[in-house]
């Protein structure tokens, strides 16, 4: 891989990042601004978050990957996906994307770029769904990538993140670095810096889980291949590709 092609992937990688936590910050403060019901506050930030999780995914997967999450590129870089060096290099972009994100969502509501957050969410219950919206995020995309159906990524995971918003305790944050960044705003997508580490344990407990059900019920067959991006992941190719793999099987 090229210097430049490393370059390209690992600001896919922070783009995204930001541009996810802008809508999940920036929606949130919006939704606070319109309404005092919290049932429509979660309504209007999580069908942001959705929309533009989709968009992200479809425009920025051919190019990276779109992790967006670095659980969902440490289970690929110890699935010998993608290497080490290059999975650091998502981790930083992640994180940094994600702090530019909160910059950007409070800016444009005229907040500080960062200001940390008073809102506290400790609790075994809201590990628990951590650990499950983690774990059924990590499952999904195994189960898509292994049987060959990464063009419904764009749909089946914002889908499996607007569930996890409602069922889950925790409103399924399930990613260390939008939960680091959404420690940068005093606003309702919020969470106390305090609270960071209970939820980036059991994220990392949940990725686990996740991918132990991918090789329950998705077992790899033969060694592994590396991530070979970009390329297609929608669109006719990726198509013919699904269509070749399934005549294999059959």
């Amino acid at each position: 891989m090229t210097v430049n092609e490393a370059a390209r992937r690992a600001s896919a990688e922070g783009i995204g990042t930001a541009a996810l936590v802008a809508a999940v910050v920036g929606s949130g403060i919006m939704a606070t601004r319109l309404t005092d019901d919290v049932a429509v506050q979660l309504l209007v930030n999580a069908l942001a978050t959705v929309a533009a999780l989709a968009v992200l995914i479809w425009s920025l997967g051919p190019i990276s990957g779109a992790h967006f999450n670095p659980v969902v590129t440490l289970v690929a870089v110890l699935r010998g996906e993608i290497p080490w060096a290059e999975a650091g290099r998502y981790a930083l972009a992640q994180v940094a994307g994600g702090l530019v994100g909160t910059a950007v969502g409070n800016l444009m509501f005229e907040l500080p770029a960062w200001h940390s957050s008073a809102k506290v969410r400790t609790s075994p219950s809201l590990w628990l769904g951590e650990i499950v919206a983690t774990a059924g995020l990590l499952s999904l995309i195994g189960a898509l990538t292994r049987s060959g159906h990464g063009r419904l990524g764009p749909a089946l995971v914002p889908a499996w993140i607007g569930a996890a918003y409602f069922f889950t305790s925790s409103t399924s944050f399930a990613n260390p670095a939008v939960t680091i960044a959404r420690a940068a705003t005093d606003s309702f997508s919020g969470i106390a810096p305090a609270s960071v580490p209970g939820f980036v344990v059991a994220q990392i407990v949940g990725a686990a889980g996740g991918a132990l059900l991918t090789e329950l019920f998705y077992p790899r067959v033969g060694t592994p291949e590396p991530l070979d991006l970009p390329g297609p992941v929608h669109g006719p190719a990726a198509v013919e590709a699904v269509e070749a793999v399934e005549a294999v099987e059959a």
